[in-house]
Formats: C-alpha cells, structure tokens, sequence
C-alpha cells in the first residue's frame, strides 16, 4: 500500500499525457468536431425535407362525422289552403363523409420538387465535407505551432546547458585571472535572458497546448506529447496538378454546380405553372336524418362518388413569362459566382504553391548558415579559451548558433504549414 501511494501521483500525471502523431491528432479533431456534428445535422434535416417532398406524392384523405341537432318551438306550418303541416319538436341528424384524392399529373412540379430538394442534400454533404477539411486544417496549424514551441524549447535547454558550462569556465578563468569579471557577468547575464526566453516559450506552450486540447476534444489539462511532423508525406508535384485537383475536388465549386442544377429545375418548375393538372378522386357520404346513431333498415342512404378534375389557370400563359425571367437570372448568378470563384482558387494556388517553394528553400539556405555558424562558434570558442576573442565575441557566436537552429524548426513547421495550406486550396488535405 505505501508503494501504491508513493507511486500514485506519477500514475495520475501519466493518464493526462497523450502522445499523438499528426494524422491521429486530425483524425481525433474530426471525431469530436461541434462544427462537424452541427454539419451532420443539416444533412439530415435536408434528408428529412427530402422525405417531406416524398411524402407530397402519396394521396390524400380525409374523413369527418358531423352530428346536427335542431329544437323546433314553432313546429306548425301553413302554406295557402293546404292542411297544416306538424314538424316534430326537435331532430337530429348524422352526416359523415370519406374522400381520397390523387394527384395524377401536376405539370412535373412535384417531380421537379423532388429532384431539387435531392441535389441540395448533396450540397448539404458538400458542405460538410468542407467543415471537415477546415477542423483538419485548424488541428494541423495548432499542431504545428506546438511542435514550433517544443523545438524551440528544446533548443534553448541546450543553449542553457551550453552557456552555464561557458559560465563556470568563465569563472575558472577568472580565478586564474585569465579573464576579468566582467567577463563572468556578461555570461550571467546571457543565462538570464535565455532563462527569460525559456519563460515565455514555456508560456506560449502552455497557451497552445490547451487550445489543441480543445480542438481535439480532450481533457483541458491534457499534456499532448507531439513527433515530428516534418516531411510527412511532404512530396510536392508540379502546379498543374494542383489546378486540376481543386477543379475536381473543391467542395464550393461542386456546390455550385448543383445550385445550377437546382436553378435549372427551378426554371422548370415555373414553367409548368403554365401547364393543365389532372387529379382524380373518390368520395363516400353518409347520411342519416332518422336521429338514431344506429338507425333502422332504409332510413339513411350512402352515396358514393368517383371523380377526375383537370384544371388549367389560362392566365398564367401570359403573367408567368417574367417569373421563368427571374429565374433564368437567378441561375447566370451561379454561373458567375462559379467564374469568380475559379478564378480566385487559381490565384490561390499558385501563391501556396510558390509559398511552399520558398519555405523549402529557406530550409536548405539555413541548414547552410547552421554549418557557418557551428564553425564560427568552434573557432570562437577556441579563441575565447586561448584569450584571443573577447567575451562578447564568444556569447555572440553561440547566441547566433542556437538561434539559427531555431529558425531551421521554425522553418520546417512553416513548410509543413505551406504544404498543408496548399492542400487545402486544392479541396483536399489528404490526398
């Protein structure tokens, strides 16, 4: 039991870290997104608008009982030379109806109905696999701000383990009198300014780890533990091939495909404003007059009825005209939005593709400057133990060393960005 309760507190502390690679962290977001579910939802409320419309197709009914009682005071009545005719004092009445009708043909409206309703479902979908590509676009720009901040922290435990070796040979030196003490505070003093750096790093960690673990849906106090993401995956191919990507997959212009098809069933529609429709029906009636809710043999009647209607608003042949206009106009607005929007994907591309172009080549030019500035600290440092260079020297060779491995990580999480932004304009982030 002691052991258990020794051991206790480092089990709690482990349950809350979570170790996530990038394709499980956006697999995770998409799972428990609020944005997706509310998208879900919209699908199914179009599907269920979808069986409304359905619903339209099937015939009507309708039944009614009416039940009728009359008091009658003045019950005699004269008319002329004829004898008096006694009403009785009071009766009553039944009348029930039953009618079922059909709507045979209505101009293809319900049809046209049915087909628009089916198409803005899909658009529905479009829409949620566009909010699915924008929770995997978040996840992946937290994820890769938490990867800047843990390099970047990682890189600056090195420099503080480098500057407090630097600092105590510093003050060796200075035993020796080799060196002044002014040589001693200026290390002291880098410490503290690295140590102040590691501070706001920690604090910045700390921000955009909790916003990761509200992203992901996980528990606010999660440690999410993070693995390279750089270069996964990371092959870039020439820009045509993006252009002809996004024209195949970018959900806004599929959308507003359909919405054209929609306008043009829509143009249909109206149209058959001007046609006949043709309905037909049958109907049952009750009647009975003798007051006696069952009553006797021969004293009720039961009429039935078939019928067809074809009706036809002339009118329309003449003020339906500049309806099917307006919706001619209201379909070449789609068209134009799809133009406009073409347009502004291509533009997008191509600046996310040259965006990624130069994010690789600041890579490769800072990977060189990392070699400069290691060998300039060597030779510094050398200097500084043989008493050629001075203390500002030394501290100002490492400080650039270890910054520039920090604008390497910086870089690499850029690139990653780049690669996956110039994804996402395509419609696609994985492809």
């Amino acid at each position: 039991m002691s052991c258990f309760v020794l051991l206790l507190p480092g089990m709690l502390f482990a349950q809350n870290v979570k170790k996530l690679t990038l394709q499980e962290a956006i697999q995770l977001g998409v799972e428990n997104s609020k944005n997706l579910k509310l998208s879900q939802n919209k699908i199914d409320e179009a599907m269920a608008r979808l069986e409304v419309i359905k619903d339209n197709a099937l015939p009507t009914a309708k039944a009614s009982l009416i039940y009728n009682h009359a008091e009658i005071p003045t019950n005699q009545l004269i008319i002329g030379d004829a004898s008096p005719l006694f009403l009785p004092k009071r009766a009553d009445a039944y009348l029930a109806t039953a009618a079922v009708e059909q709507l045979v043909y209505g101009g293809g409206k319900l049809r046209y109905a049915k087909e628009s309703t089916r198409l803005l479902s899909d658009v529905a979908r479009l829409d949620a696999d566009q909010s699915k590509e924008e929770v995997s676009y978040a996840v992946i720009n937290t994820y890769y701000a938490l990867y800047k901040v843990a390099q970047s922290k990682k890189v600056v435990a090195q420099n503080l383990a480098s500057i407090a070796s630097q600092l105590k040979q510093a003050q060796r030196f200075f035993e020796q009198g080799i060196v002044t003490k002014n040589d001693v505070l200026r290390f002291q003093l880098q410490q503290a300014n690295i140590t102040l750096t590691d501070l706001e790093i920690e604090s910045n960690r700390k921000v955009v780890n909790y916003n990761l673990d509200i992203l992901l849906g996980l528990s606010e106090d999660t440690e999410v533990e993070i693995t390279d993401p750089a270069g996964e995956g990371m092959g870039v191919a020439p820009l045509s091939n993006y252009m002809e990507m996004a024209m195949a997959n970018r959900q806004e212009l599929k959308g507003l495909d359909l919405r054209n098809k929609v306008a043009e069933l829509d143009i249909k529609s109206v149209k058959a404003n001007t046609l006949p429709t043709v309905g037909v029906g049958a109907n049952v009636y009750y009647i009975n007059p003798s007051g006696s809710f069952i009553p006797p043999t021969h004293q009720y009647i039961v009429p039935m009825t078939l019928g067809a209607t074809l009706s036809w608003n002339i009118g329309t042949l003449w003020t339906n005209k500049n309806k099917v206009t307006e919706a001619r106009v209201q379909q070449r607005n789609v068209v134009i939005q799809k133009e406009i929007l073409t347009d502004n994907v291509k533009t997008d591309i191509n600046k996310n593709y040259q965006n990624y172009e130069v994010a690789m080549s600041k890579i490769k030019i800072l990977e060189t400057s990392i070699a400069q500035a290691t060998e300039n600290d060597r030779l510094l440092e050398s200097k500084y133990k043989n008493n050629v260079a001075s203390a500002i020297d030394r501290i100002d060779a490492e400080t650039l060393l270890y910054q520039s491995k920090i604008n390497l990580e910086i870089a690499k999480a850029d690139a990653g960005i780049a690669y996956y932004t110039l994804l996402k304009s395509t419609g696609k982030i994985s492809q």
